[in-house]
């Protein structure tokens, strides 16, 4: 979740303005925030989030306090990949988050039968690990999607068309799926050389090597 802050400031002479933030992490929202009135300058404070629904800072600590036991900095890599010959497809998904002050990863891949380029297994990759948020009850919180495919990226952050009915298809099943998590989604796109992981996922997904685990990382 990104917050942004709009305070009216005032002078030792009485003077005012209307200053507003850019979008920050809850915890940064929060810091300052409690610095700003600090200052004993600050007339109103105004705290809101992408819904433009407004917070308290006393709720605000509480939602960090509640947070500290879900996974949250969640970052998701996915990739797909198709066997033309064999019409097959391997979807990977690496799911790295935060909870309880740890750090975690979690991987999960799937072979599926029924789709018909690498640009819809990338979607059905993308799809999976909505379904694995959904298991860990991840919600209301923004989220890093992180994928080397521009047609999937490129899309779902509204700068390329789908004109495929298909790939639309896929677009709206994972925006409804966002739209019902509440999650904010965060479009990333790397090379396939970053995308290792995932890719390895995908690769023994389609050689018939199931994977699905969770580990804690050492720091």
């Amino acid at each position: 979740m990104k917050l942004t802050i709009e305070w009216t400031y005032k002078t030792p002479k009485g003077a005012t303005t209307i200053f507003r933030s850019e979008p920050m992490s809850v915890e940064h929202t929060l810091m300052i925030a409690e610095d700003l009135e600090r200052t004993g300058r600050v007339k109103t404070i105004e705290i809101m989030d992408e819904h433009d629904s407004t917070w308290m800072i006393k709720e605000l600590k509480k939602y960090i306090k509640e947070m500290e036991t879900e996974p949250h900095n969640i970052k998701v890599y996915f990739d797909g990949g198709f066997d033309v010959q064999t019409k097959g497809s391997g979807l990977g998904v690496a799911i790295y988050y935060e909870k309880d002050g740890k750090s975690y990863r979690l991987r999960r891949n799937a072979y599926v039968s029924s789709l018909d380029s690498n640009n819809e297994a990338e979607y059905a990759a993308l799809h999976l690990s909505l379904v694995e948020l959904e298991l860990m009850d991840v919600h209301h919180q923004t989220v890093r999607f992180i994928g080397d495919s521009q047609v999937v990226i490129n899309q779902l952050n509204g700068e390329w068309p789908a004109y495929e009915q298909n790939l639309a298809s896929w677009a709206d099943k994972i925006e409804g799926k966002l739209q019902s998590l509440g999650i904010i989604p965060e479009y990333e796109l790397i090379s396939r050389k970053q995308n290792t992981e995932a890719d390895r996922l995908a690769t023994q997904a389609l050689q018939g090597t199931d994977i699905s685990g969770e580990i804690e990382l050492q720091s």
